[in-house]
């Protein structure tokens, strides 16, 4: 019974037969030697092909960093509280390589469709680019430049999405797909101020290439040396990264005040709107050391966009320019009228000249002159040089009498005494006809007569401003000198050079030129032009609670008699101890009447009212401290807008900062000065009347007050400048960071 139980459960045994034992071998044996030929072909092309292959897998490891450029970053401009002027920021340019994109046809239209839709490129460029026969092979194609890191990192999140996105599989498989875009390094040069002296701290063409201002005369400063990361193969066909770490530029600290360079401009746009000029320049220098703490030369632009011509020329203007003619526009609104602009002074420089004369021994101060008019000249009398107040006269004069009253003809009185030779020495001595050397590019000399040029009547005229040509900052710096004590001072911008991390490396000291005149002279001179603000031709410019000094001046411009005038204005505060020195040069006001020297005078004034407390001068004429309201050109009045505040349309109007018209009150107005409300419906009376703002004041009219003396020129007499000479150009002082030596600027 057992037995037969066992046999039951007994499992079954295979065995296998020699068929199919023959049949494992052989398939065992096909195995075997498929990997006995596979390793002797790898064995083969690797003897044979191994170095070429090796470096082929290689060099596409290494293309992405074969050979980029680190750039550089540009050193800072600060102004001389630590406000910076120009600066960079780091940005990226969009590459596109086209040879990895077209390597698949998978990688073609995700990679289109990302540039698109996360970066705002166009379509048809793309292709185009990828399709073109010279440039479908590229790797480096530039599609987009200096975008913000915040679209680089959209870009990527793009193309790189996290695990916890939403996206389905399909959409994650497609922007795998998205290949051949990378992102270089670069900087974008910004200026916090836009066009805040925009003609002093000048702009880039690129990240290393400047014309204009500081940033033209500093550019081997500021602009650094970019470095390099590049990839190689080493002789065991490994590759190796170096990397050439970038030297960021060093960074440039001014002399320029940015709240000071606010007030100059505030005045200068509140001008330009009441009235207008061709040109209007305005420096502000601190007498003491030949500092600019405010420079302000000629048109507005934004350094951010210093190409947009729309500030000064209409749509239709700007459309119907040919190249040659854009480039004429932008070079003029880029120009510096303080620095690079000649011109002939007028009466400005009779301190200038008093002075001289003074030094050199020709007049005392116990002098008197005799002013009847006007002075003849040549062998028969037949030129006749006339005074402003001809056919009337200002009888006998002490010297600070000719300041004050402007008289033409005792300044030519004393050119006489001087004599040729003694007077050409003067002009020399306050540097006239030469370059300054200040830190600027493009600086201009104007002309002076030589002995051999000069006659009687070129020696007179020139006594008086007319018959030779400077420019406002040749004027300014010999004023300093006369007024200071008798240094001259080399005029400059930058006070200090920082290193890349804020470390000073160098700095730049006042540099003293020369001595123009004794301390005593120069004491004279500013009693003499304090007469001209209390009694004389400066008594417009008179601010409440300080003493000041000031000289007009009113210079015809050629042709003779065709009534276009240059006035000027020069002043300074306070007398015995100026603490600031201001020129304003007002170029063809638009008016009818340009000879009169109360233009810039307005500027002045209101330069000085606020510029005067802001630098924290003590007021010397206030004996508890208390300082009245200075009175104002009226035409300011609805014109004066703070720079950093709010502004004024394009017709002159305040605006708020929504750009609705608002009266001095900043009540929102219609076109026509009706109130409005908050939803710019018209406030009614209770007779259901619009009712008028009272606080619009109009530039119409005349709001000069009290009788100004006359110096302008109106005579046909006064000879040309000599001719300048052609070669000599105003851009050959564009020289390195370290500036030009004293024999370069001709003031040893």
């Amino acid at each position: 019974m057992s037995n037969t139980r066992q046999r039951n459960h007994r499992k079954p045994q295979k065995k296998i037969n020699h068929l199919m034992r023959g049949k494992l071998v052989g398939l065992f044996a096909v195995v075997l030697l498929a990997l006995v030929c596979l390793l002797g072909r790898i064995t083969y092309i690797n003897a044979t092909s191994g170095q070429k292959y090796k470096k082929q897998v290689l060099t596409q490891a290494q293309q992405k960093y074969e050979s980029n450029v680190l750039p550089a970053k540009r050193g800072d401009i600060y102004d001389r509280n630590g406000n910076i002027l120009a600066t960079s920021q780091k940005v990226y340019n969009v590459i596109l390589d086209c040879k990895t994109v077209n390597s698949d046809e998978d990688y073609a239209e995700p990679t289109v469709r990302a540039l698109v839709d996360v970066l705002g490129l166009d379509e048809k460029d793309i292709r185009s680019k990828l399709s073109a026969e010279d440039t479908k092979n590229s790797q480096y194609q530039i599609i987009k430049k200096q975008i913000s890191m915040d679209e680089k990192k959209a870009f990527e999140d793009y193309q790189t999405p996290g695990e916890d996105s939403e996206l389905s599989d399909a959409q994650k498989a497609e922007r795998s797909n998205v290949k051949g875009v990378w992102f270089e390094e670069d900087y974008l040069r910004t200026y916090p101020f836009n066009d805040l002296a925009c003609d002093t701290v000048g702009f880039t063409l690129a990240r290393d290439i400047a014309d204009v201002g500081l940033e033209s005369y500093y550019n081997s400063t500021l602009m650094g040396a970019d470095g390099r990361q590049y990839g190689y193969i080493n002789d065991n066909s490994d590759v190796e990264q170096t990397i050439i770490d970038p030297k960021d530029g060093q960074s440039i600290v001014t002399s320029l005040d940015v709240g000071a360079q606010q007030i100059v401009e505030k005045y200068v746009n509140g001008f330009k709107t009441a009235m207008g000029a061709k040109n209007i320049g305005v420096i502000a220098m601190k007498p003491s050391t030949g500092e600019i703490i405010a420079m302000d030369g000629g048109d507005r632009y934004d350094l951010n966009d210093p190409r947009d011509l729309s500030g000064k020329h209409s749509e239709e203007e700007i459309a119907a320019m040919n190249d040659e003619e854009t480039v004429e526009a932008l070079n003029s609104m880029w120009s510096n009228f303080c620095i690079t602009e000649t011109y002939e002074p007028g009466s400005v420089v009779k301190p200038i000249v008093m002075a001289g004369a003074l030094e050199k021994g020709k007049i005392s101060e116990s002098d008197t002159f005799n002013c009847d008019g006007g002075q003849t000249f040549g062998a028969n009398g037949d030129t006749y040089i006339k005074c402003a107040v001809w056919p009337d006269a200002h009888g006998t004069e002490a010297l600070r009498d000719v300041i004050a009253n402007s008289c033409n003809d005792a300044m030519m009185q004393i050119a006489a005494k001087m004599g040729t030779e003694q007077f050409l020495k003067a002009q020399t001595l306050f540097n006239f006809g030469s370059r300054t050397g200040i830190d600027l590019p493009n600086e201009g000399s104007g002309v002076i007569h030589t002995e051999e040029t000069m006659g009687e009547t070129e020696l007179a005229c020139s006594a008086f401003g007319q018959g030779f040509t400077c420019t406002m900052l040749q004027e300014i710096n010999a004023m300093c000198s006369v007024i200071n004590g008798g240094s001259y001072y080399q005029p400059h911008l930058v006070t200090e050079i920082r290193d890349s991390n804020g470390s000073t490396v160098k700095k730049i000291d006042p540099v003293l030129m020369k001595q123009t005149v004794s301390s005593e002279i120069s004491a004279d001179i500013r009693s003499y032009m304090e007469a001209s603000v209390q009694e004389g031709t400066s008594r417009t410019s008179k601010v409440e609670g300080y003493s000041s000094g000031g000289k007009t001046g009113t210079a015809e411009k050629l042709p003779r008699g065709n009534g276009k005038y240059l006035v000027s204005f020069i002043t300074f505060a306070p007398v015995d101890d100026p603490q600031v020195l201001l020129y304003v040069v007002v170029d063809e006001p638009n008016t009818e009447d340009q000879a009169d020297s109360k233009y810039p005078q307005y500027i002045a004034q209101g330069i000085l009212s606020e510029l005067l407390p802001y630098l924290n001068v003590t007021p010397d004429e206030s004996e508890d401290g208390s300082v009245p309201e200075t009175e104002l050109w009226e035409k300011f009045k609805g014109n004066l807008v703070d720079v950093s505040g709010s502004s004024v349309d394009e017709q002159g109007n305040l605006v708020d900062g929504n750009g609705n018209r608002v009266d001095l009150e900043g009540n929102r107005i219609d076109e026509n000065g009706y109130l409005l409300d908050d939803n710019g419906e018209h406030k009614l009376d209770d007779n259901g009347q619009y009712i008028l703002s009272t606080h619009i004041i109009t530039s119409t009219g005349d709001s000069s007050s009290g009788d100004t003396l006359k110096e302008a020129i109106s005579d046909t007499n006064v000879p040309a400048p000599p001719e300048e000479d052609e070669s000599e150009t105003t851009e050959n002082n564009d020289m390195e960071s370290e500036g030009i030596t004293n024999e370069e600027a001709g003031l040893d």
